[in-house]
């Protein structure tokens, strides 16, 4: 297993807590959610920078948002009460299928 791989679902992990303690920061001024916000994304930046030296650029930041968007969609809908219609889980589904499409049969994935 390419090491880079570990780091980027370190780096999606730390993305999707970041963001979803954005909401309660209430625009930075709630000091504990602020921190969870910085912290995560300084992670996430930080393990993104390491999977960039095993995994292609393109790929990397294809994964790492495309799941973002997915992870922080269900968040929002399940823990947030956030209404997802037809349109926004077919959307939603299609990234994850280009995800899985990126990581089951590109040979840049395997870089």
């Amino acid at each position: 297993m390419n090491i880079g791989y570990l780091y980027l679902g370190i780096a999606i992990v730390a993305e999707v807590i970041a963001t979803s303690a954005l909401k309660a920061s209430d625009g930075f001024t709630r000091l504990g959610p602020s921190i969870v916000v910085a912290v995560g994304y300084a992670m996430a930046i930080y393990f993104l920078s390491l999977v960039l030296r095993t995994v292609p650029v393109g790929v990397a930041y294809a994964v790492w948002s495309g799941l973002g968007i997915v992870l922080i969609a269900g968040i929002g809908w399940v823990v947030l009460k956030q209404p997802l219609d037809l349109a926004a889980m077919l959307g939603i589904s299609l990234i994850l299928m280009g995800v899985m499409v990126i990581q089951l049969f590109s040979k840049a994935a395997a870089h």
